[in-house]
């Protein structure tokens, strides 16, 4: 029988986007049927696979994108979206690939939901932006969020604290605003992927929440205060206001914890 591991590795180095959610998808199948051991035999690349004609740029190098609803900027729009969401699947494949050892199969299960979710939600786009004239790959990205993985590869708890808790969470800040800009320019289709992005990420960063209660329980840590201790030392960039705070609630973020970092 197939290790979970080596399923996850083989998605993970897979970089074709059609190849790599079909991968994911087939392989949190698979583990659901029983049909992969659940096992942790097979090492995670340091770096996953992605297109090949994707240029990807420090973020500040990224050309800036523009906010009104010209045709160029709802594709830059939209493929950003797209990165994101591609990047979002390896991001949660990874996770329990090199941390799903340490954790009960619980943990297995609720990140293999995720990165099932990410495929999702990046094939959506990815049809969404074909509507619009362009495809993933198209426009450059960077590479920020896979940073914060690498920059996290040796603690869960790290991981936890800046991967769900801050990056996806910021999401929950930001994704309403974009929605109505986005429904504001009569793309119906688009406002209603959006929606239902936001509506699982809050499932996705609640996930995110409930493990790293319980590797603070483990370690005898204060949550919110080893929550902050970890962002302050794992993450690059800066927890910014205004907060969705009923989204945040809904996943289990601590409000107390995140305005003492805005």
């Amino acid at each position: 029988m197939t290790d979970l591991s080596a399923a996850i590795r083989a998605a993970l180095l897979t970089g074709e986007p059609r190849a790599k959610v079909r991968a994911t998808r087939d392989l949190v199948r698979g583990w659901r049927r029983g049909e992969l051991a659940h096992g942790f035999a097979a090492a995670m690349p340091d770096r996953p696979a992605w297109p090949t004609r994707l240029q990807v740029l420090p973020a500040s190098a990224m050309p800036k994108r523009g906010r009104g609803g010209s045709a160029r900027n709802r594709q830059a729009l939209w493929h950003a979206v797209a990165h994101i969401e591609f990047v979002a699947i390896d991001l949660a494949l990874d996770i329990v690939g090199r941390f799903g050892a340490q954790m009960n199969p619980d943990f297995t299960a609720d990140f293999l939901q995720v990165a099932a979710d990410e495929a999702m939600h990046f094939w959506l786009v990815e049809r969404h932006l074909h509507t619009l004239g362009a495809s993933y790959g198209d426009l450059p990205v960077h590479d920020r969020l896979w940073q914060s993985a690498q920059d996290t590869a040796g603690d869960l708890a790290a991981r936890l604290a800046v991967v769900p808790m801050v990056l996806e969470a910021r999401g929950l800040d930001v994704t309403p605003a974009m929605l109505v800009r986005v429904a504001d320019t009569g793309d119906a289709r688009g406002a209603r992927i959006l929606q239902r992005i936001l509506d699982d990420e809050i499932a996705h960063v609640r996930a995110g929440t409930k493990h790293f209660r319980s590797v603070c329980d483990a370690r005898g840590k204060d949550v919110d205060s080893h929550w902050v201790e970890l962002v302050q030392r794992h993450f690059r960039g800066s927890v910014r206001a205004p907060f969705n705070d009923s989204a945040r609630l809904a996943a289990g973020l601590s409000r107390q914890a995140y305005e003492a970092l805005a």
